[in-house]
């Protein structure tokens, strides 16, 4: 019998080569962006949608930043065209006082105002962490009527008449 030679294949295991990937961002899978909500000019939040959802969010932060534009749009105004009202060189001694109290006045009003946008400027901060709508000391849900009489709430009633009441204590100390 003729000898036959077994002839053994050689078999070599290919490995899938796993690339790593180079930094943490490609690491983590890709998250899909939000579009942007958008919601009509004429729209107002109602009690029968979800407290604070994005519609919400949205609708306040437009109102915050179109009255913070208002009242710069104001405070420049009047700031400048009172500059250029100035009887103070007046002869007269009572133009001279009618002209000091005007300013005055004016200076109080743009001194609230300043405040205001301060304050409109904490509430748009308070919308991008996620707590506007809620009061900061008790942290219960302000409501949707006091936040649209008042967009720059930051309690709800109740916690502001106590802070009020605590004002007037110490203010009469």
């Amino acid at each position: 019998m003729p000898k036959t030679t077994k002839v053994k294949k050689k078999v070599t295991k290919t490995k899938a080569k796993v690339s790593k990937p180079k930094t943490k961002a490609a690491a983590k899978p890709k998250a899909v962006a939000k579009a942007p909500i958008k919601i009509s000019k004429t729209y107002i939040p109602k009690d029968t949608e979800k407290y604070m959802c994005e519609k919400h969010k949205v609708f306040f932060r437009m109102r915050l930043t179109e009255w913070k534009k208002d009242l710069v749009k104001a405070n420049n105004e009047a700031l400048y065209y009172g500059s250029m009202d100035d009887n103070s060189i007046s002869a007269d001694v009572v133009d001279q006082a009618s002209s000091y109290t005007d300013k005055n006045v004016e200076m109080k009003a743009i001194n609230r105002q300043i405040k205001l946008i301060s304050e409109i400027d904490k509430a748009l901060a308070r919308i991008r962490e996620g707590i506007y709508g809620y009061c900061l000391d008790t942290a219960e849900p302000i409501g949707l009527k006091r936040l649209i009489a008042r967009p720059v709430a930051k309690y709800t009633i109740a916690a502001q008449e106590k802070h009020e009441k605590n004002e007037k204590v110490h203010a009469d100390d």
